[in-house]
């Protein structure tokens, strides 16, 4: 209740002479519909069956026959950028996040965190008695907090949502993923057949139920964003199969087939042809039987990938249909971004050791073609399925040309869609979407939100579309920007410049397009109409110093890098069964000297055994563990390379004293040793090691919690003795800087 002096009955001295009194509830807008978010990851603009795509998508595809298409929506070129905007209405470097989470800086557009100054949908609706539910990827809390103690504030729960059940980063392995709930993160307990996707919508779903069942006069905002279909591409095999020799044409034919079936539908304009291969790209018939062979199976996997999340969204709204919601529920679906390049040109079965410290060759790709899309794989596609996604456009995820920032757009409200299933052309953007929602309930964004004055919503509605399809834009200019590259889109036309990473700003070529009549961006005008790119060029200046997006900055992991070597930690405590320890907050030892030591009680207990330390995957980690009387520590460098070290573990007394010390011997090469007791028993050389941030899952103690680091053991085969405590310190003074190692190799890709 309100303080005393607010109260506005009567106080006597007794309930009989006086006058109860209760605030008013705040009730919803007039006829509000629920409202569901769907975000896709790293999904082209022509993936869709609806959008061109040969992939089976039938439940997204009755959405948008049933509701609204959008053949000109745009989005920034990265997950957390796009995530910032759609969720506040206001463009991503004007809130803090011009790059995402993990790559934030000291400037304020790159804090890696929405800024207290724009509220998002969930806090703004829940002024007008709204239930939030986060689901999935979250992605907009800056790394320095991912802790379990927090700070909690940029957290979904803090962020206006009551409930949360995902995950922060990307890259999630789909088969064991690191999950956190609403303000902590969990240790997963999988049924047999587990899935990211599935668990996902599951979770989805029980919120719904909770909330109807609780709150049946409320409505309810619920943001569900797959990890589908960002790299690894996981999937049940019986939806590879499905399309077993569908790509063995290869991806020219692919992109050709797609572009004739984008303009039957009408999401291109009749006269669209398709860009150029990007750079990079060969034609498919220079492959060789080999490559094919390989690159066919991994796209086999991604198309089996987006067929099995299509069916999981089928799944909700089969939900929302069978208890009376679908028909008052505003339904969202849209891509994060353009398909990612990240594969190289081969792809890989280990994307994280290929992206990071050692290039894989696709004779490894063609020894495990079995694994792809199961556990034992994080397998991502080449570039050229990257390009076939982004038809008919040209560039990829982090450009700002259209493969990077074209991205589907399906919005779906039964009775309230005005010439339901034609495509809208309007041009667009993420930033219009809150705006679209607060138009279409009748309400204001806070001038002022818990104290704190509010940023002007940057987008305009596009409620306006739902009413007259054909419509023109209303929209006027959009900026665009990310690592360095730029573009601006103002009245039709475009300017756009590709940055290549540490060169001059000044140096970039821009490019100018008139987008009315080249829909993928392949006349260039700058040469025909230099005072028009002059004029775009300069509007841009202008947009850029508006919005936040100065200083450029043109450095990916390098920033995560600087912030490490900020606070460097040298001593690190952990506990037994403590919660999990994400990877880029675990101690950095890459290319240097450290310990690690635990101790325990109970160490003659008959049997004593169990993981004491398990710090990354099978992809690419280390475990040390007690097993039927051996101390044994593996050092998986990848998938196929694994280095083991075994010694007795008869220890003297009952606390128990184990010791590993790697010492550093060149540039990422080393030994490891095992004491028990102060004593050493054996060493093992290790001549490859990983860089940690880049390569590892999360850090735990006292189990192995994860995607299994070793299968020597039954996971999560949780340590016997009792209190258990591990110690880490780190060599600060030889080998390398915190991250710098890690920096130079990302350098080199």
């Amino acid at each position: 209740m309100n303080p005393t002096h607010e109260f506005k009955g009567t106080i006597g001295k007794t309930y009989k002479d006086s006058v109860p009194w209760w605030p008013d509830k705040v009730a919803p807008p007039a006829g509000a519909p629920n409202i569901v978010f769907v975000v896709l990851d790293d999904v082209g603009y022509s993936d869709i069956g609806c959008y061109g795509s040969e992939i089976a998508t039938p439940r997204m595809d009755e959405l948008a026959a049933k509701g609204a298409r959008y053949s000109n929506f745009h989005v920034t070129s990265m997950c957390s950028p796009t995530r910032a905007c759609l969720l506040t209405g206001r463009n991503s470097h004007t809130v803090g996040v011009g790059i995402i989470a993990e790559w934030s800086s000291g400037f304020p557009g790159y804090s890696g965190q929405v800024s207290n100054a724009a509220a998002t949908i969930p806090e703004v609706l829940g002024q007008h008695a709204y239930g939030s539910y986060a689901v999935g990827k979250w992605h907009l809390t800056n790394i320095a907090d991912y802790g379990s103690a927090g700070p909690h504030d940029n957290w979904p729960i803090g962020k206006g949502f009551s409930r949360w059940y995902g995950f922060h980063g990307a890259l999630t392995d789909q088969w064991n993923p690191e999950l956190c709930q609403d303000n902590r993160p969990i240790r997963l307990e999988k049924p047999e057949n587990y899935h990211l996707s599935t668990d996902l919508v599951n979770h989805a779903i029980t919120d719904v139920r909770d909330h109807l069942s609780s709150a049946q006069q409320r409505p309810f905002f619920l943001y569900l964003a797959f990890g589908a279909c960002h790299w690894p591409h996981h999937v049940p095999q019986e939806y590879i199969d499905r399309y077993k020799g569908r790509y063995d044409g290869g991806w020219d034919g692919i992109r050709a087939e797609r572009l004739q079936k984008q303009i039957r539908l009408g999401v291109v304009p009749p006269n669209t042809t398709l860009a150029q291969l990007n750079p990079g790209v060969q034609p498919w018939t220079e492959l060789t039987t080999d490559l094919k062979t390989l690159f066919t199976r991994l796209q086999e996997t991604y198309a089996g990938f987006l067929e099995h999340t299509d069916s999981e969204i089928g799944r909700l709204v089969d939900y929302l249909d069978s208890v009376g919601q679908l028909d008052n529920t505003l339904f969202v679906l849209l891509s994060d971004n353009g398909a990612s390049a990240e594969g190289g040109p081969t792809g890989a079965i280990n994307l994280r050791k290929h992206m990071v410290y050692e290039k894989e060759s696709p004779e490894v790709g063609l020894a495990n073609l079995d694994k792809i899309g199961s556990e034992m794989a994080y397998n991502h596609y080449p570039t050229g399925w990257a390009q076939v996604s982004n038809t008919p456009l040209k560039w990829y995820k982090k450009g700002t040309h259209g493969g990077g920032v074209r991205a589907p757009l399906i919005l779906h409200w039964p009775g309230k869609i005005n010439d339901e299933g034609a495509i809208r052309h309007q041009f667009h953007h993420v930033i219009d979407l809150a705006p679209t929602v607060y138009d279409i309930l009748n309400v204001q964004a806070p001038q002022t939100y818990k104290g704190t004055p509010q940023l002007q919503i940057h987008g305009i509605s596009m409620a306006y579309t739902l009413i007259e399809s054909a419509a023109p834009t209303r929209k006027q200019t959009q900026i665009f920007e990310l690592l360095g590259d730029r573009a601006i889109w103002h009245g039709g036309w475009k300017a756009v410049a590709r940055h290549p990473k540490d060169t001059d700003f000044e140096a970039d070529e821009w490019e100018l397009y008139c987008l009315d009549k080249d829909y993928a961006e392949i006349n260039d005008l700058a040469m025909e109409q230099p005072s028009k790119l002059k004029e775009m060029v300069e509007l841009w200046w202008v947009e850029a110093r508006k919005y936040g997006v100065l200083p450029l900055d043109d450095r990916d992991w390098e920033r995560a890098a600087a912030r490490l070597k900020m606070h460097p930690v040298a001593h690190y405590e952990l506990h037994g069964d403590m919660a999990r320890i994400d990877r880029l907050t675990s101690p950095d030892i890459t290319d240097r000297s450290y310990r690690i030591k635990a101790t325990f009680d109970d160490a003659r207990a008959p049997g004593v055994e169990g993981v004491i330390l398990a710090w990354g995957s099978h992809f690419g980690g280390f475990v040390l563990f007690i097993k039927d009387g051996t101390l044994s520590y593996e050092y998986v460098y990848s998938e196929s390379v694994t280095h083991t070290l075994q010694v007795g573990f008869q220890p003297a007394s009952d606390k128990g004293s184990i010791e590993l010390r790697f010492q550093r011997q060149g540039k990422n090469a080393g030994a490891a040793s095992l004491y028990v007791d102060g004593v050493e028993l054996g060493s093992v050389a290790i001549p490859r090691t990983w860089p940690t941030h880049g390569t590892t899952a999360g850090l735990n103690c006292g189990l192995d919690a994860g995607a299994p680091v070793s299968r020597s053991y039954e996971a999560p085969f949780s340590f016997t003795g009792t209190s258990l405590r591990v110690f880490v310190d780190l060599d600060m003074e030889g080998g390398a800087e915190p991250g710098a190692v890690f920096t130079a190799a990302i350098r080199e890709q």
